[in-house]
């Protein structure tokens, strides 16, 4: 279950490698044009990565370096990671683990 944090400061470093991601908005009506109601939108899985952390840091105290990179629209899981409040908007902070793929 994601953990709900608040913060007024947008400017982020995530620690290790956890990624901050902007998630794009959920679908508001169907493909038929149906308006669907805030409690029936499906909680997006895509997002921009708006942060990310140095690396995870192996037993021996070497970093692995970060696969994705800022900018990048990703896809990423559906319960991992915990939602953060920037500047008012619903964000995503996640292990660089819980992203699924790269979208292009």
């Amino acid at each position: 279950m994601a953990a709900k944090q608040s913060s007024s400061k947008a400017n982020f470093k995530p620690l290790f490698d956890n990624v901050l991601i902007k998630p794009e908005d959920a679908q508001t009506k169907t493909a038929s044009g149906i308006i669907l109601p805030d409690s029936a939108k499906e909680k997006p899985q895509i997002g921009t990565i708006m942060a990310v952390g140095t690396g995870q840091i192996t037993p021996e105290g070497k970093t692995l370096p970060m696969v994705v990179k800022v900018g990048q629209k990703i896809m990423y899981k559906k319960w991992g990671g915990n939602e953060v409040k920037v500047n008012g908007e619903e964000w995503m902070l996640v292990e660089q683990k819980d992203i699924l793929a790269i979208v292009e």
